[in-house]
């Protein structure tokens, strides 16, 4: 059993949680409950943990987190030395750019692996974790939640109860469909695509350190650079239908999307890496949005709450930032679940309505979506290579990425 945090409270009678997932949100959530003095149940529908994970960034509202829960040191800053972001086009040319640390220079630049891995760390032993099961019906009632759990390689079912049910498990949530149905799905698609993957060695006719950008009108691609391992590549474009790009492998659909003029030898060979890359990441990006994120005793976290999308950079982050506050709240509310989702809810909705605007607003400059939001990107960069412009551009983004909702909330 891993050595017990001081933080680690027994304030509250032992009641127990189930926790639905295993990614960020779903351990930090586990990790936190624990911490506040509740027995949790760990589910997850995989029949093990997943490993490794690509590119993203960790802030101040996310490391605060962290940080008291007792594992910020294990994640590691991957972030490049001596890097340098280039703009690129299909003919070659290259210009300074701007990337993440530029902008935004406290941000941790990780993979999603190396915070579950951190924070699973942290878990201690008395935490159940029931691989390969799932929850397959809630009955909710004023003192407790009856979950009928099935066991996918026994194919047997139980029914337990449980105080309070965390829904951690992604943007397509089971437990979001069990509790809040039948309202109309809160998923709302932003009309683009991403693609992400692992490249084997650096780009051709750049330093293993450097990051690229090609940006046209409704299309990327990006290159996030690593001080100890390859790049990550995100392919991110524009789509009027987006059930017709999963119609035909990933790569066709790629190919057309960025094909119609002769690529050139970067963005040829990023192409070509990816059809031989042995995984990837190939999804829409959509939103979630909910009038309310719990129901009696069951409460999303996460993706399944609200799905920021990778364009607000905020998504583990802000997954890392409402576990802790859940945790806050229920120790403030001991005895009562209600009351503490509610307060929970009513700290966390602006932090969290600022992130889902800012997933919109930003996903201008990660990918242009018409040739006016190509033309301010390029203004951006112009002035973000201003010290003193640079920063006043990144002044609210970077306060709402580095706010403590926990300590905000004491």
């Amino acid at each position: 059993m891993s050595e017990r945090n001081p933080m680690d409270k027994n304030t509250a009678s032992r009641q127990r949680a189930l926790v639905v997932g295993l990614g960020i949100s779903g351990i930090t959530s586990a990790l936190r409950l624990h911490r506040a003095g509740w027995d949790v149940v760990v589910l997850e529908k995989a029949p093990e943990r997943r490993r490794g994970g690509y590119f993203l960034a960790l802030f101040g509202a996310g490391l605060a987190a962290a940080e008291r829960l007792g594992f910020a040191d294990a994640v590691s800053n991957r972030v490049a030395p001596d890097s340098v972001s280039h703009d690129v086009d299909r003919t070659g040319r290259r210009r300074r750019g701007v990337g993440y640390a530029d902008v935004f220079p406290g941000s941790r630049l990780t993979v999603r692996g190396d915070i579950e891995d951190a924070a699973f760390t942290a878990l201690p032993d008395e935490v159940e974790i029931r691989y390969s099961t799932v929850p397959v019906a809630l009955d909710q009632y004023l003192d407790g939640v009856d979950v009928e759990i099935r066991d996918l390689t026994t194919e047997t079912t139980t029914v337990e109860r449980f105080d309070l049910v965390v829904g951690a498990d992604g943007l397509r949530s089971t437990v979001r469909r069990l509790a809040f149905e039948p309202e109309p799905s809160p998923i709302r698609r932003l009309n683009y695509m991403i693609a992400v993957y692992s490249l084997p060695e650096p780009v051709p006719g750049y330093r293993p350190q450097d990051g690229l950008t090609m940006a046209e009108a409704g299309r990327s691609v990006w290159v996030f650079p690593f001080a100890d391992r390859p790049p990550s590549v995100l392919f991110s474009y524009r789509t009027d239908d987006v059930d017709a790009e999963f119609t035909r492998p990933a790569i066709d659909s790629l190919r057309a999307a960025y094909g119609a003029e002769p690529t050139g030898s970067t963005l040829g060979w990023l192409l070509d890496q990816f059809e031989k890359a042995p995984d990837h990441l190939f999804d829409s990006t959509e939103q979630v949005h909910l009038d309310h994120w719990y129901r009696g005793r069951v409460v999303l976290v996460g993706d399944a709450a609200w799905c920021l999308t990778l364009y607000s950079g905020m998504g583990a982050s802000a997954g890392l930032a409402g576990a802790d506050l859940l945790g806050t709240m229920l120790e403030r509310h001991p005895h009562d679940v209600p009351r503490a989702l509610q307060d929970w809810e009513d700290h966390l909705r602006p932090f969290i309505d600022y992130h889902l605007g800012s997933g919109v607003s930003q996903r201008g400059f990660l990918t242009p979506g018409n040739r006016a939001e190509l033309l301010l990107r390029s203004v951006m960069i112009r002035l973000g290579r201003l010290p003193v412009a640079g920063r006043l551009l990144a002044t609210k983004s970077a306060r709402m990425k580095s706010l403590d909702i926990a300590a905000a909330a004491a």
